[in-house]
């Protein structure tokens, strides 16, 4: 045992078995996207090999499809359709071994969620019904007869096979989230049949139970066999709901070696920390462990070891299921092993690296910039390399770019200095986390602000607003200007490339007033061209304080680009609740005296909108006064020992709080390296040319 660890947290080293692998402790990474899939496997396997570096026990890969009847293109997962899949999956395998993790792989047959956009072949379901996607692809599913459903054992056995050949320890079958043909079959909304595989809850579950017996035949000598389900469809009366769960577990109790249980669709289970608490399917997984004596996992985005010891010694669960908080911070275990718990990165639930799988890109992660630069660009979440031949750097703003570069700077050992022209850090952070829903953004400021007081080679100086001469004058040999941006009150975004037609009696408030203290009060209109969080969040400020608030959108969705957070949905629901009026598919033509006036974005049609006040969420300037004051006398630069001046985050061009950190990130990590030129900056994988 680590003398170090506080014994408190001693049962989550425990090791626990699963069927006829043995796991070193309780840590389960569940599987989880991540962007790369079969595009990227070895920045997805060196993803994977740090999760086991930062003492994981399970670690699986994402989906993975394991037959080319059932695609979900545009999407990109793994595959192992085939032979040829099987030497990446290795490697992967191979990566999560590296340091005593078991390594599992995560079958998916998507049935009626599978388009086959790629393939072309006809998707089959339990019943002839539409693919459900989220992109509503027009095409429907035609329903299994007996014979597809042999052929579909049979895949299985297959990827059974080369999964174990691939070097897995664990194969789980995919039924949650709505993704997977399991829960389509134990679902009356999916499984309309009349035969054997329909009706009664045995008969629904008649596939499951083929498909693991038969694993079980295959595999199971050196395999174990998970089932993912959903705890509760949440979709009505038809839904697999969570008592039949319940039923269907204690019916089947020993069949799986392990239940792997996950909350409804992938938005339910993987909810924002906006509308979802840590711990928050704890009611509905409860009891559940006293229907078997298999081990059950079940997860919550815990960050927290107490809430886990107390999830494992109240009898609720086996194993900590995490995939977010294994994104933020892949050494979560090992930090509390080694008696460091106040070092853990800790998951701020804002969904950002779940957009890399919805955008079909590399994923990113707010609090780990590293995620998915580990073989990319061969970035380590915990080390930096040693400094080069600079000594000091000043870093102008103490935001979340900022914080970030400073930080890591102090661990390549470089001497730093903040400046920070407020009172306090974080910069647009801490504003943002006073907002409705988004206090655990705060752990973006204060996992940075702790570091660096754990570091004598960085001074913070608060209320230090610095002009192009003060930097000049102090003798850094370098500089980050990260002074963050300001959002515009002129209404330039993407309607209005110019600024709006407004009248100057019409009082214009921006974000930056709303977060500062001056809400307005009675009819107010809000225009939201900027269609991610803010323009629903400060709504819900408004409206909790009072006022009459109609939020206009040109899109045909309120806060249009959290659907690739998966909280749109709890998006329009919580305004709904406050009495916001929600207008979509119109844009604000021009701001009048008494209100402003809307027009459709299809047919030009107006109408006004009267108002005692306008909010505009639209676009953001970037403060680079300094940085472009810096520019025009580059040439006294060398005069002053000035190696570099560089501009990061949000005073270079405004994005997301994830795109800061990995700014900040990106600076401390190329300072002093040598200039590579035209040259890719990361790695990629290019598929080789098939033989004709």
């Amino acid at each position: 045992m680590n003398r170090s660890r506080d014994p408190r947290y001693d049962i989550l080293f425990e090791p626990m078995k699963i069927g006829p692998v043995t796991a070193k402790n309780r840590f389960y990474q569940v599987p989880h996207c991540n962007g790369g899939g079969y595009r990227d496997p070895s920045a997805a396997a060196a993803m994977r090999r740090i999760k086991s570096e930062g003492g994981w026990g399970v670690i699986f890969t994402e989906q993975t499809e394991m037959h080319h009847t059932s695609e979900i293109t545009p999407f990109i997962e793994l595959r192992l359709w085939d032979d040829a899949d099987i030497p990446a999956l290795a490697k992967m395998a191979e990566a999560m071994h590296e340091h005593g993790a078991l390594a599992g792989i995560q079958l998916a047959y998507s049935g009626i969620n599978g388009p086959n956009l790629y393939t072309k072949e006809v998707p089959r379901g339990p019943s002839a019904l539409p693919i459900r996607t989220f992109t509503n692809d027009p095409v429907q599913a035609r329903a299994m007869d007996r014979q597809d459903i042999r052929d579909l054992r049979r895949w299985h056995r297959n990827a059974y096979r080369r999964a174990k050949q691939a070097g897995f320890d664990l194969v789980c079958l995919y039924g949650a989230h709505g993704f997977g043909i399991i829960q389509h079959f134990l679902s009356t909304a999916t499984n309309q049949r009349s035969d054997e595989y329909g009706g009664s809850l045995e008969n629904r579950s008649r596939l499951m139970r083929e498909l693991i017996e038969e694993g079980r035949d295959a595999i199971s000598d050196t395999c174990g066999l998970t089932l993912r389900l959903s705890l509760d469809e949440m979709i009505g009366e038809l839904g697999f709901a969570n008592s039949e769960v319940r039923e269907m577990i204690e019916m089947h109790a020993e069949l799986p070696d392990l239940w792997d249980l996950a909350h409804g669709a992938w938005e339910d289970c993987s909810g924002p920390s906006r509308f979802k608490e840590e711990g928050a399917q704890e009611s509905l997984v409860s009891g559940i462990k006293k229907l078997t004596s298999k081990p059950v996992v079940g997860v919550g985005r815990f960050t927290s070891p107490d809430t886990m010891v107390r999830m494992i010694r109240s009898g609720t669960l086996d194993f900590i299921g995490c995939a977010r908080p294994s994104i933020a911070d892949p050494f979560l275990p090992k930090k509390i092993e080694e008696g460091r718990p106040d070092d853990i990165r800790e998951c701020i639930g804002c969904n950002i690296c779940i957009t890399g799988d919805m955008t079909m890109s590399i994923s990113r992660c707010t609090q780990n910039p590293t995620f998915m630069e580990e073989w990319r660009k061969g970035w380590h979440p915990e080390r930096m390399q040693a400094k080069g031949a600079s000594e000091s750097v000043l870093i102008v703003g103490g935001g979340p770019a900022g914080l970030e570069a400073a930080r890591a700077l102090a661990l390549r050992g470089y001497e730093v200095a903040i400046a920070e022209a407020g009172g306090e850090l974080g910069g647009r952070v801490t504003r943002e986390s006073k907002l409705p829903g988004l206090s655990a953004w705060g752990r973006v400021r204060d996992y940075r602000q702790y570091q660096l007081s754990q570091m004598p080679n960085v001074n913070v100086y608060l209320e230090s607003r610095l002009s192009a001469e003060d930097i000049l004058s102090f003798g850094f040999q370098n500089v980050a200007v990260a002074t963050g941006s300001t959002w515009r009150r002129d209404g330039v975004a993407r309607a209005h490339v110019v600024p709006m037609p407004i009248d100057r009696s019409m009082p214009i408030f921006t974000p930056d007033d709303l977060m500062g203290g001056k809400v307005p009060n009675g009819n107010v209109v809000l225009f939201d061209d900027d269609h991610y969080y803010m323009g629903g969040v400060l709504a819900e400020l408004m409206a909790r304080q009072g006022a009459k608030v109609t939020l206009v959108t040109p899109s045909a969705f309120v806060s249009d680009w959290t659907r690739n957070t998966l909280e749109q949905g709890a998006i329009h629901r919580r305004l709904a609740e406050h009495g916001v009026k929600i207008v979509l598919n119109r844009t604000i033509q021009r701001i009048g005296a008494n209100g402003a006036t809307s027009a459709c974005v299809y047919t030009g049609a107006t109408r006004v909108i009267e108002a005692d006040a306008v909010v505009l969420v639209t676009s953001r300037l970037q403060d680079d006064t300094v940085w472009t004051d810096l520019k025009a006398r580059a040439a006294e630069w060398a005069d002053h020992g000035i190696k570099s001046i560089k501009v990061i985050g949000d005073a270079e061009a405004p994005g997301p709080i994830a795109w800061a950190t990995y700014a900040g990130h990106r600076f401390a990590r190329e300072m002093d390296e040598p200039d590579i030129g035209d040259a890719l900056p990361f790695r990629r994988e290019v598929a080789a040319l098939a033989a004709d």
